[in-house]
């Protein structure tokens, strides 16, 4: 028996998850086939597929699809090749049977009620079980799509340092993700309006999301003491098996997986295309590197600040994007921030002016990408333009299909009307 890999330390891998919806080619509407798509390609019915560097996994739903990095990789520089030429090819199989990837992370019009499938291959116990307690015939279960970016830490000081400023960066993160802004039809008043949803999927059982941005913990045992235990404890008179208590039962914006020296921030909105989900990626980690570096401030002030102010932050970002304000004066300064207030938009501006993103010294599409999202808006603010305020279903329609071609050309969608 072999040991295990060594765990990889502060920034020198990542992982990379992108999340897609399979729908009709005509009309748009979701289809169910993820399990066929997977049986065409491996010959059965199978959970995972390992197709080079971009591997493929089924989700709970029958109508999402997950593309990953199969395994670590060193440099963000290559991943929007890469995922395009993934999706090429599962267009390619969908085309056979009249359907094609849709991106952005809520179908516009699904009605989980009626249209819900849940996956009922290898692994069903566990969405049974999620079902059971939850039903997850609703959009926070069903109807949703993100990117996920997996970071290693090697021990307990990194992993201190990784997720306090995580944590202290999630709650504007959607400034630059949001893409959902519609539901069952119509405009939802809220720029993020999956991660509106996602927070209350299991409020059945508090500590299993809490107030989506985690607790202020510094190590292994204090994040077991006081955020797995609870969650765990809560779910047990549910789950007599214990099918479902592990670390990934988690749902706040970001999960430690302890198992394998990862931290995973689950809270992105997919994109249009995977260069701006890797765009976003590349954002995120230069600002984590610069937060870790003490070039703000150091961890121990970064810890101070409470979680109910992290999330009030960042229930007004989910709402309003790049245009909510910001007037924490103790959240800002912890980025040595020179006014009193801002919008997102202003604070991811100082960002991109004081930091390096990761990759976009050799990809000058990253730091143009970002520099596109900036100017025009989050995808959430340009699919609003395009819709128009009576998203009429045709409008709806025309808007739905550009994306998808945006998906397969790699193309930024505007939203201009």
């Amino acid at each position: 028996m072999t040991d295990p890999a060594p765990a990889l330390p502060l920034f020198a891998g990542y992982g990379i998850e992108l999340e897609y919806m399979t729908v009709q080619r005509e009309d748009l509407s979701v289809m169910p086939v993820v399990d066929q798509l997977m049986k065409e390609v491996a010959g059965e019915y199978v959970s995972d597929i390992e197709d080079g560097p971009i591997a493929w996994s089924n989700e709970l739903v029958l109508h999402v699809l997950e593309l990953k990095t199969n395994g670590p990789v060193s440099s963000l520089m290559q991943l929007p090749d890469l995922f395009l030429t993934e999706i090429h090819h599962i267009n390619s199989i969908l085309e056979t049977m009249n359907g094609r990837l849709m991106p952005t992370s809520m179908h516009p019009w699904m009605d989980p009620s009626l249209e819900t499938r849940l996956w009922v291959h290898d692994t069903s116990e566990i969405y049974d079980a999620f079902h059971r307690i939850f039903n997850c015939q609703g959009h926070g279960w069903s109807n949703l799509q993100s990117m996920h970016i997996n970071l290693p830490f090697a021990d307990d000081r990194e992993f201190a340092l990784l997720h306090t400023a995580i944590r202290l960066l999630l709650p504007v993160m959607p400034a630059l993700a949001a893409s959902s802004p519609i539901m069952e039809g119509s405009l939802t008043g809220l720029m993020d309006t999956r991660l509106e949803t996602y927070r209350h999927n299991a409020s059945r059982l508090p500590p299993i999301t809490g107030l989506v941005i985690p607790e202020a913990v510094l190590n292994q045992q204090q994040y077991q003491d006081e955020i797995l235990q609870p969650m765990y404890a809560a779910i047990a008179p549910y789950d007599k098996e214990g099918t479902l208590q592990y670390e990934w039962l988690n749902s706040r914006g970001a999960i430690t997986r302890f198992e394998r020296n990862t931290i995973e921030i689950r809270i992105l909105d997919t994109q249009e295309t995977p260069v701006a989900d890797i765009a976003i990626a590349a954002a995120i980690i230069g600002v984590l590197k610069h937060l870790i570096a003490g070039a703000w401030t150091e961890t121990q002030k970064q810890t101070g600040i409470s979680t109910e102010a992290l999330a009030e932050i960042f229930l007004d970002v989910i709402k309003n994007a790049e245009q909510a304000v910001i007037d924490n004066r103790d959240y800002l300064a912890m980025f040595a921030f020179p006014d009193r207030r801002c919008n997102a938009q202003e604070l991811w501006h100082y960002f991109l002016e004081s930091v390096t993103f990761d990759g976009a010294d050799k990809n000058h599409h990253l730091q143009s990408t970002i520099q596109f999202i900036q100017k025009h808006g989050p995808l959430a603010r340009r699919i609003t333009n395009a819709v128009g305020t009576n998203c009429k279903r045709s409008q709806l329609e025309e808007t739905y299909r550009t994306l998808c071609a945006c998906l397969d050309t790699g193309q930024m969608f505007e939203g201009i009307d």
